[in-house]
């Protein structure tokens, strides 16, 4: 049974700490066929106006930006032995190369491991925030459930405007 709640404020501390614990997620798109394509990656997340807000630094692969072009709700699931999982299913949209303050901003949040445990060092793959092999998706989610893996406790949050 998955229990609803209005505010993210209620699932906030289970889902940074299933986050801080995991660090990575599956991220799926689907292709023009509807077929899906996982693969794991690192998003980091902030609490923006209450809500939650995604930033994945990425390459820019034919394949993914073919999907989300096509279509860009995706999801993002974690997962631990313990049975703890979090799954977000957002809306991406790529950030402009010329944004600079947006790349400059999602890099800092990387480096602070936001939350704790889930960043890594940006430097390790890109030259900076002005680098054309660095892409960034934000994601906007519109429903995010965590998961507790003692009880299987399911908790579920909803964006007030769903972007589905």
């Amino acid at each position: 049974m998955t229990t609803s709640v209005k505010s993210f404020h209620e699932i906030r501390d289970e889902f940074e700490a299933y986050i801080g614990d995991i660090v990575y997620a599956t991220m799926v798109t689907v292709d023009s066929k509807g077929r899906p394509r996982s693969r794991v990656l690192i998003p980091v997340w902030e609490i923006v106006d209450g809500n939650p807000v995604g930033w994945l630094a990425t390459y820019r692969t034919p394949v993914k930006e073919a999907h989300l072009a096509a279509n860009p709700h995706t999801t993002f699931a974690y997962w631990t032995r313990k049975q703890n999982q979090v799954h977000a299913d957002v809306l991406a949209d790529w950030v402009p190369l010329d944004d600079l303050a947006t790349r400059q901003h999602v890099w800092d949040l990387y480096e602070q491991t936001s939350p704790k445990g889930a960043g890594y060092p940006l430097g390790n793959f890109w030259q900076g925030i002005d680098d054309p092999k660095l892409h960034i998706l934000r994601l906007s989610p519109w429903r995010i459930q965590v998961v507790r893996g003692r009880d299987l406790r399911s908790t579920m949050w909803k964006a007030a405007a769903e972007t589905r």
